[in-house]
């Protein structure tokens, strides 16, 4: 199958599964299509999707966690791991996709979506406590890390439309080879991981800052 966009999936916030005083955008519904842009820098400067929702907004929103993508084949890997069937947006993605291996996409990667919009793969996912209560599952957390496989965040460089059916295409190649299951590894505590994506510089500062003084405090 071409690599494209299976569906585009925006936020119907319902109240956080732990009582927390905000309303979660976790649990994301399918449409027809979805408006991206480029929001603020810093985290609680909001989605980069027009019509979502951010709930934790010390955590999430912002440039760097624009749009949300994860693949309908790890979607139903899963599915058939819980023995449930899983929708496409379950797991708070804006982009459910088919066709590629997000994962082993580079970190700041640029992926034409469309004929208009332009993404490039930012930074990795950490599954959190309302990931965790919203699936349902005994240890989901720890199972989620040890599958290794997150997601992408992307931020947007070219705003526009994109539709359910879109073909996504990888344009250029970055000047490293650290992947997103590597950077992924590496904010789940893998050290190794963690040095490759120093060497790479790769990542925005703050994120590279943090593997940085994580490293010095273990040597």
């Amino acid at each position: 199958m071409s690599p494209r966009v299976r569906s585009t999936n925006v936020a119907r916030p319902k109240p956080e599964p732990s009582g927390k005083p905000y309303l979660t955008g976790i649990d994301k519904r399918p449409g027809a299509a979805l408006e991206v842009f480029q929001p603020g820098p810093r985290y609680g400067d909001g989605p980069g999707v027009v019509g979502d929702h951010v709930g934790d907004v010390d955590h999430h929103g912002g440039a760097n966690k624009a749009v949300y993508a994860y693949a309908r084949e790890e979607l139903d890997r899963w599915g058939r791991e819980l023995g449930r069937q899983l929708a496409d947006g379950f797991f708070g993605e804006n982009l459910t996709t088919e066709g590629i291996d997000l994962e082993r996409m580079l970190i700041n990667q640029r992926l034409r979506v469309g004929e208009q919009v332009l993404l490039e793969v930012s930074v990795p996912r950490t599954p959190c406590a309302t990931f965790a209560r919203h699936v349902g599952e005994p240890g989901w957390v720890r199972r989620f890390a040890a599958h290794g496989r997150c997601g992408v965040y992307l931020r947007v460089v070219v705003p526009g439309t994109v539709r359910a059916g879109d073909p996504v295409v990888a344009e250029g190649r970055p000047g490293h080879d650290v992947d997103m299951m590597t950077a992924f590894a590496a904010a789940m505590g893998d050290d190794d991981a963690a040095r490759r994506v120093v060497e790479a510089g790769c990542l925005p500062d703050m994120y590279h800052q943090r593997y940085v003084r994580r490293l010095a405090a273990r040597a």
